[in-house]
């Protein structure tokens, strides 16, 4: 999954999605993220477009 915007996912069942982007090292947490996220070819690009401000 290389991307120039995340550098760290990990999703678990509970549908909890956590980020660490390469600009930060904080963790970002978003609830009830559907499971698309992981299938999306570009990570960044879905995770702006379908993620960042919607959960």
């Amino acid at each position: 999954m290389p991307s120039g915007l995340i550098r760290r996912v990990d999703y678990v069942q509970s549908r909890t999605l956590s980020v660490w982007l390469v600009t930060s090292e904080n963790r970002h947490d978003y609830q009830d993220v559907p499971a698309a996220f992981r299938r999306a070819f570009s990570k960044g690009r879905f995770f702006n477009a379908h993620i960042r401000n919607h959960f």
